[in-house]
């Protein structure tokens, strides 16, 4: 089951989502509307409501592993499987690190909702490079290994981006003034839940 909006935000409730997480949840839904909406636009084969329900979901786990060392976005996995929201597990579970990419294959809502957390720092868009900069420095802890690890994800989030964007009208550099262009379009409020064979898609 895809989630509605509004249940997406009864998660978050649910699951005590601090308000900045919250914040950075709806930046980054923005991000992947504008990028799905774009994409669909061009012919590719892709779920708004799948996307922005795993963007707005993407962090569900967060709250419940500050402080414990627990991987977030396996947490976030297991929330939607608990609660059958089949269709959107795989873009929680793989925000942060994706299982698989195929640089020449179709784009998908994995994809999208991976990359779109990569270009939001709390809940401003920004370029990879800045959210690199803010990840090493956060996340990176002196640590060698550790900040080895973020630089290799986020070479492949940029092999990711060029290979969303030559499929889009426009840059990566213009996704902050777009973002909120046409928002209510690309997010209805009232989108009810619905399995991905419902009409989720753009149009």
């Amino acid at each position: 089951m895809i989630p509605s909006v509004e249940t997406c935000f009864q998660m978050m409730d649910r699951y005590g989502m601090l308000e900045h997480i919250k914040e950075h949840s709806i930046m980054v839904a923005g991000v992947a509307a504008l990028i799905a909406d774009g994409l669909l636009k061009a012919g590719s084969n892709i779920c708004l409501r799948t996307t922005v329900a795993g963007a707005l979901m993407h962090d569900i786990g967060k709250t419940l592993c500050l402080g414990n060392g627990k991987d977030h976005a396996a947490e976030g996995g297991r929330i939607c499987r608990r609660h059958a929201f089949d269709e959107i597990e795989p873009l929680v579970a793989e925000h942060v690190i994706l299982r698989s990419f195929d640089p020449e294959g179709a784009c998908t809502e994995r994809e999208i909702v991976y990359y779109a957390d990569k270009r939001v720092n709390h809940n401003r868009v920004v370029s990879l490079r800045e959210r690199l900069e803010y990840l090493l420095e956060t996340y990176g802890g002196g640590l060698e290994w550790r900040r080895r690890a973020i630089r290799n994800n986020f070479r492949q989030c940029v092999e990711v981006e060029h290979k969303l964007f030559r499929r889009l009208p426009f840059g990566p550099e213009s996704v902050q003034e777009r973002v909120f262009e046409g928002l209510p379009h690309r997010i209805p409020l009232d989108w009810g839940s619905g399995t991905r064979s419902d009409s989720g898609r753009a149009g």
